[in-house]
């Protein structure tokens, strides 16, 4: 579990292709080991939003393997070296949820079609499927490459944000170009409410 507050820009230090998928070893620059703990085999940590298992670590690097599925629905695949990445670790039960619950399970790829500045902030659009923006509704919240975002607008198949400063330094939203990928990952909340109203209501097929 994770709250959309990226807690640092890593780097890509390796993208190899492996049978079935690819290897991933990201630097985590100035990862404080006193105050955040070491890094662990097994643990989960979100990179551009989808969840990933560490699999070898070091000092200031850790690794991961994506397999089909997951290079299908996110943008991981196309990381090469030097690429930047949204870092965050798993949310602990002391921790402030200051953004809003993010599971890191990307749901799709949404494309920038529109950038523009506004003074310091910057006015964000974005196109994807209309099954998933029914999951949006304006000063919602989505996940965007990992980053927690308050949806400004949205319709069948696009939706807008605004970044403030600290966003658009502290994450990859503020290099992002028109045409490129992003991780969406619609709010878990909205999610179950389509499923039930999907399924008549709350009590059908519960067990007596």
């Amino acid at each position: 579990m994770f709250t959309g507050l990226v807690q640092v820009l890593g780097e890509v230090i390796l993208s190899l292709e492996e049978p079935g998928g690819r290897r991933l070893r990201i630097r985590w620059p100035g990862l404080n080991i006193e105050t955040d703990g070491p890094v662990q085999m097994g643990e989960s940590i979100a990179v551009n939003g989808c969840c990933l298992t560490v699999i070898e670590h070091a000092d200031d690097w850790f690794a991961f393997q994506a397999g089909p599925e997951t290079l299908k629905k996110t943008n991981l695949g196309q990381l090469g070296q030097g690429s930047k990445v949204n870092l965050e670790r798993a949310l602990r039960l002391s921790d402030r949820l200051g953004g809003h619950i993010v599971q890191g399970h990307v749901d799709t790829t949404a494309t920038l079609v529109e950038h523009r500045m506004e003074g310091p902030w910057a006015f964000l659009k974005f196109e994807l499927s209309p099954a998933w923006t029914r999951l949006m509704v304006p000063k919602g919240s989505v996940a965007v490459d990992g980053v927690s975002l308050t949806v400004v607008e949205t319709g069948p198949g696009w939706f807008t944000n605004m970044l403030i400063p600290h966003t658009l330094t502290a994450t990859t939203l503020g290099s992002c170009r028109v045409g490129e990928p992003v991780n969406i990952e619609t709010d878990i909340l909205a999610k179950h409410v389509q499923r039930l109203m999907e399924s008549g209501g709350a009590g059908e097929g519960l067990p007596e």
